[in-house]
């Protein structure tokens, strides 16, 4: 702490005697401050004890500033009025100079469907800001926004801290992805059987052969290969005869990039769960966190729409 801030002075002091030394009068500044004159009086003798001289003097019905509040009064006025103007002004904020960095935290679900979509937005709202993306997913969210890691992040979440604001950006839920040259599935909606008969490929972040048909419904499949992210699940199902269960999202973003592959119904409910923004609610003012906010949330809608 530096040693000026340690010191036992009032700063509200500082603003009474401004006020004092430009009305030349402890009665006209006092209701300048919707205060009584002998409270003014007061703050003027506590100002004084602490600088150790007068700072006025009377004259005739008002006062006069000494040469020691002169040199206050000089010293003082420009640096109080900038600390009211910073603290009454917003920090500006202009998309179109903005060199702000935004660290955004994504589960590798979202990459492929948000991110193409918010650099593009940003390429042309705010052409200079930077993003950097950093992974999370449902057991790490909470230490990366807590510790400052994340500004924001988009994806699932457990139980959060009320410290921690939630926006849900939609309700999603699973399809099977297959390759018809392969997979031996004749219909929009797998059987069950057809669905077990069959080898598949999971994502696991415990990095193990247990995926979210094993973890909710107690189902077990005959797992081929675990993978830790989605990135390429459509190139490993592509041209074999392996299923994979994916959150819709994935599968409308897996089809267009992988021709070969279909979509078909699961053969029973896995559930739906939310996708939200998450932030902490101490950055809610921050404007150049709000603006890419505002576009994750319109891209989510626009791609609910799809």
């Amino acid at each position: 702490m530096p040693e000026s801030y340690g010191r036992d002075l009032d700063l509200n002091l500082l603003r009474v005697f401004l006020v004092v030394a430009e009305a030349g009068s402890v009665t006209a500044a006092a209701d300048r401050l919707y205060l009584t004159q002998p409270a003014v009086s007061a703050a003027l003798r506590r100002l004084a004890t602490a600088i150790g001289t007068p700072l006025f003097v009377r004259a005739g019905r008002g006062v006069e500033l000494t040469a020691r509040g002169h040199r206050l009064r000089a010293g003082v006025a420009p640096h109080l009025g900038a600390l009211v103007e910073a603290t009454l002004s917003p920090s500006p904020f202009t998309p179109e100079t903005s060199e702000r960095v935004i660290t955004l935290g994504l589960s590798d679900a979202n990459e492929e469907w948000l991110l193409p979509s918010l650099l593009a937005a940003l390429s042309k709202d705010a052409p200079r800001m930077r993003l950097v993306v950093l992974p999370v997913q449902f057991r790490t969210i909470r230490d990366a926004l807590e510790s400052g890691r994340v500004d924001l992040a988009v994806t699932i979440a457990d139980d959060l801290p009320a410290s921690i604001t939630r926006k849900p950006l939609f309700t999603g839920g699973f399809a099977c992805l297959y390759d018809p040259g392969h997979a031996r599935i004749r219909t929009k909606k797998v059987s069950l059987d057809t669905y077990l008969a069959h080898d598949h490929v999971i994502v696991s972040y415990n990095g193990d052969l247990r995926g979210a048909v094993e973890d909710i419904l107690g189902v077990e499949r005959n797992v081929r290969v675990s993978v830790s992210t989605f990135q390429n699940i459509g190139a490993i199902v592509e041209g074999t005869a392996l299923l994979a269960t994916v959150p819709e999202m994935i599968a409308r973003a897996v089809l267009p990039r992988h021709r070969a592959l279909r979509r078909a119904t699961l053969p029973f409910v896995l559930g739906r769960t939310p996708m939200e923004l998450l932030y902490r609610r101490a950055l809610e003012d921050d404007a150049a966190l709000t603006f890419v906010r505002d576009h994750v949330t319109r891209i989510a809608r626009s791609q609910m729409q799809k």
